[in-house]
């Protein structure tokens, strides 16, 4: 059996390296990179890519991927402009692309959780964004795409713990919204559902976290209980005196029951020494 290549496009970053773990002892798996990180550049399945320069045709013509996972972060008009030639290569080759969204793509929704057949609508640029690349894979043959709209991703390793761990060191106070409500997941689980969607060839729209809701506040002071103990300043924020809500819920396309998981298991994740 042939084994399937992949391209992470964004492989250094948080998610993209993430995914780039889980599936390199499977497949044939390549990543892109725009970091001085000296483990990227030797690194012989990963290429260099800066995307306000580069052209990213060249790299798929060189690899030739029957997968593109998009995980790519940056200016957003290079963004648009990366996918639309993504969009093309997938249109003319026997290749798939799989988009990691984000649950902003619904932020102006507030009163309900969202689900993958829901209309979207944002408020903010960066769901805008989203928005606008989710639009260009609708175009395509569904067989050839799948959205994944994921909401805030924890991990030992990602921006946010660091930046708590940071704050907390500088005294610096931690922004929490107590109105908030939120679903969550971390990149283990993130990526063995990418890897399961991979697996049995799925396409569609997707929404990959926690299958229950918490509180935005509690579920960050239990995390950072988990880090260590500390006594952070918080910073309660009220947007709005009525409660809000920014999840993602699957209502048609559920993974299997071994896939989903809980918020409270996200948090046990998280006991850092």
């Amino acid at each position: 059996m042939e084994v399937k290549k992949i391209l992470i496009i964004g492989g250094s970053g948080f998610i993209g390296n993430a995914i780039y773990k889980e599936l390199y002892p499977y497949f044939n798996t390549y990543g892109t990179y725009n970091s001085a990180r000296r483990s990227f550049e030797k690194n012989q399945q990963f290429f260099k890519y800066n995307m306000e320069e580069d052209d990213i045709y060249t790299i798929l013509e060189n690899i030739k991927p029957q997968i593109i996972i998009s995980a790519i972060r940056g200016n957003f008009a290079s963004q648009i402009q990366a996918h639309h030639h993504i969009v093309e290569y997938v249109e003319e080759h026997n290749c798939r692309l799989l988009f990691i969204s984000s649950a902003n793509v619904f932020d102006a929704y507030s009163k309900y959780p969202s689900y993958e057949n829901d209309k979207t609508l944002s408020e903010s640029i960066y769901g805008r964004l989203k928005i606008r690349i989710e639009n260009m894979l609708l175009r395509l043959p569904k067989e050839k795409m799948a959205i994944l709209r994921v909401p805030m991703v924890f991990g030992n390793t990602s921006t946010r713990i660091k930046d708590f761990k940071t704050d907390i060191l500088n005294n610096v106070p931690i922004d929490v919204f107590p109105n908030l409500i939120i679903n969550v997941t971390n990149d283990d689980k993130l990526t063995q559902q990418i890897h399961y969607l991979i697996n049995r060839n799925k396409s569609g729209i997707y929404h990959l976290g926690s299958k229950d809701l918490v509180h935005h506040e509690d579920f960050i002071k239990e995390i950072i209980e988990r880090i260590g103990t500390f006594n952070p300043i918080y910073k309660r924020n009220f947007t709005t005196n009525n409660e809000r809500y920014l999840a993602v819920l699957p209502k048609s396309n559920k993974l299997p029951k071994n896939l989903q998981y809980t918020y409270q298991e996200i948090i046990d994740h998280h006991i850092i020494t």
